[in-house]
């Protein structure tokens, strides 16, 4: 982006020297990321934002393009958001055909903001939505579950799903706050949970017990797509909740308990917000223990 800028490269660094220094990293399976193919980005996105996003990358040496006035473009742009989508579509492969039990994207940048015909929110193409659509497509799945707790409403999913019952979407995120946007939940299909600023973790444990859990065990999803954002944690300046590692670690222990029940273990979780680099890399450390069993 640009410097200074909240959404910057270390973020991964971050994660990967968390998980080494944990000992974790050696124990897990790494991929390196395709980019994802245009048709694959035309399942979620327009054509007008698909051809925008490509018409104006820079060149090397050329100014950063401004898609909104928080997210901008560089010459490795473009190819990092192919491959942050591409790192959804190759987990959804590699979880349906059981090469591995589930997956976890450290990818950036992150997407649940950009819609369907909208980039925004340091988003370019909505990575969630596109391993999604990917699984609905070729895996005939007819129940998909998308989790958000990042601290902003992933608005960009919700419209590309709106109209899509096959898709359920829970999210809990501040209210007011950036994108100001969560239409009211629709029983079955579109479970938002907004939180006053300054709650923690027990008011977002009870709204995940009270409005999340009820309706997915209803739903029983044959896949579950975690938006991960971790910049709900209370250390993270660019939000006022107040959430900790531990609470992490209990919602996707939830989210683990669900996918065994329903689908067979299928859990594929993406790298959304997190943008204090030390609490970011501790809570990514405790959600992937859960993910490996290590709780």
């Amino acid at each position: 982006m640009t410097e200074g800028h909240p959404e910057e490269a270390q973020r991964l660094l971050a994660i990967q020297d968390q998980l080494q220094a944990q000992q974790l990293w050696d124990f897990l399976e790494h991929y390196e990321a395709p980019r994802a193919e245009q048709k694959l980005l035309l399942n979620a996105h327009s054509r007008r934002l698909v051809d925008h996003i490509f018409n104006n990358s820079p060149l090397p040496g050329k100014p950063l393009f401004h898609v909104d006035p928080d997210t901008f473009m560089n010459e490795h742009s473009l190819d990092a958001a192919l491959r942050a989508a591409g790192a959804g579509l190759m987990a959804v492969d590699l979880v349906m055909e059981k090469k591995v039990d589930n997956a976890f994207c450290a990818v950036r940048p992150p997407g649940h903001h950009a819609e369907h015909d909208n980039a925004m929110g340091f988003c370019f193409f909505n990575n969630i939505a596109v391993a999604a659509a990917y699984a609905l497509d070729k895996y005939e799945l007819k129940r998909i579950a998308i989790v958000d707790f990042d601290v902003h409403h992933g608005n960009g999913t919700e419209d590309i799903f709106e109209n899509d019952s096959r898709v359920m979407i829970c999210s809990s995120y501040e209210n007011p706050l950036y994108p100001f946007s969560g239409r009211p939940t629709e029983p079955g299909h579109i479970i938002n949970c907004p939180l006053k600023s300054g709650s923690a973790g027990p008011e977002f444990r009870m709204a995940v017990q009270k409005e999340w859990l009820p309706e997915l065990e209803a739903f029983k999803p044959q896949l579950i797509l975690i938006s991960a954002g971790f910049d709900a944690h209370w250390a993270d300046d660019m939000a006022q909740l107040q959430l900790t590692e531990s609470d992490y670690a209990w919602v996707t222990k939830k989210m683990v308990q669900l996918a065994e029940k329903y689908s067979q273990g299928r859990i594929i979780s993406m790298l959304e917000g997190g943008y204090v680099l030390d609490a970011l890399s501790r809570s990514v450390e405790q959600h992937i223990r859960v993910l490996m069993g290590l709780d």
